[in-house]
């Protein structure tokens, strides 16, 4: 109940004034991501789709500038039609090299019996065959020679349904996992809406720049890896998760594929550090912060330095932890 309340009051934060352009945002959080659509209607109709990770319950429209909904319909996407033409020729390619392998078991027997036949043959002297040995062995040769060609087709026809078997996989997985459809119907013809749903399976991952010296010190930089497959969207990303947003709604984003979201001074003792070529290191680190510091990929600097890319495994508020060449 409290997501869906928290989900509310950002909807209500998300609402400014509507351009003629269409507009896609998503803004990644710790554990889900957040996604907006703005859509103009044609003719008082429009869809909106949503994909199998929208967490149910968490779509919200909004009308805009003085549009009124009317209706909203959930139904499940159906996209068997669209690769209804693909699937049906990949059944009769799939027929045609079904039928070409029957066809080449047939000449494999076929052509194994001719060799066994020519190999088991007596070697008889006639006017019309004056070197029986010479026939037999060509006879031979002959027919494992076509044998050999047989078990080629074999392999290449073999090799073709794997991928049409791979490839109708993809196309039933993705008619089995397309999510549903909001058929959305407004007033008037060309009104506009604000749709904003949760997403599931979709959080930015942490990265970490850390920049070392002997001041006593640590300059910790947090930045959101991003998921991929939103190309067209406006990124942003938000520190912390989704679901304990405050009753307020607001929160601060940053935009970019790899946006910053925080940056703290920690105490830090540097213990080691080495010049040679594969040089060790032993720091402590204390998390003076109020959050817990995910474990994540880190860049480490010292004096300025790059000195490789060790794992961060994470601290707790409040807690110190020993980093020793790349390891806790």
């Amino acid at each position: 109940m409290r997501f869906i309340f928290c989900l509310c009051i950002l909807t209500m934060t998300f609402i400014s004034t509507a351009s003629a352009a269409d507009k896609k945002a998503v803004t990644f959080f710790s554990d889900r991501a957040l996604v907006e659509l703005e859509m103009q209607s044609n003719q008082g109709f429009l869809i909106i789709p949503l994909p199998a990770q929208a967490i149910d319950g968490t779509l919200r429209i909004t009308p805009l500038a003085g549009t009124t909904i009317q209706r909203v319909e959930i139904v499940p996407a159906r996209q068997e039609g669209k690769h209804a033409k693909e699937l049906k020729s990949l059944l009769e390619q799939q027929n045609r090299l079904q039928d070409r392998l029957q066809a080449l078991s047939t000449r494999e027997e076929i052509f194994k019996a001719a060799a066994k036949s020519q190999s088991g043959k007596a070697p008889r002297k006639t006017k019309a065959n004056p070197d029986p040995i010479q026939s037999i062995r060509q006879g031979t040769d002959f027919a494992l020679a076509q044998l050999e060609r047989v078990y080629a087709a074999q392999r290449t026809t073999e090799h073709e349904l794997l991928r049409i078997d791979q490839r109708r996989s993809v196309i039933q997985a993705r008619g089995a996992d397309t999510g549903t459809l909001a058929k959305v119907t407004v007033h008037p013809g060309k009104g506009r809406v604000r749709a904003v749903y949760a997403l599931a399976e979709s959080a930015w991952s942490p990265r970490y720049d850390l920049r070392l010296d002997n001041s006593g010190m640590a300059r910790l930089s947090l930045y959101g890896n991003l998921p991929q497959g939103f190309d067209d969207y406006t990124l942003k990303a938000a520190f912390g998760p989704l679901t304990t947003i405050p009753a307020a709604g607001s929160f601060i984003t940053a935009s970019g594929k790899s946006p910053k979201l925080a940056e703290y001074q920690l105490p830090a003792s540097v213990e080691l550090f080495e010049n040679t070529l594969r040089p060790s290191f032993s720091y402590i680190l204390t998390n003076t912060t109020p959050v817990h510091l995910p474990a994540g990929e880190a860049t480490l600097y010292y004096s300025n330095e790059y000195r490789g890319q060790p794992r961060f495994e994470g601290i707790s508020s409040g807690r110190s932890k020993r980093f020793t060449s790349g390891r806790e």
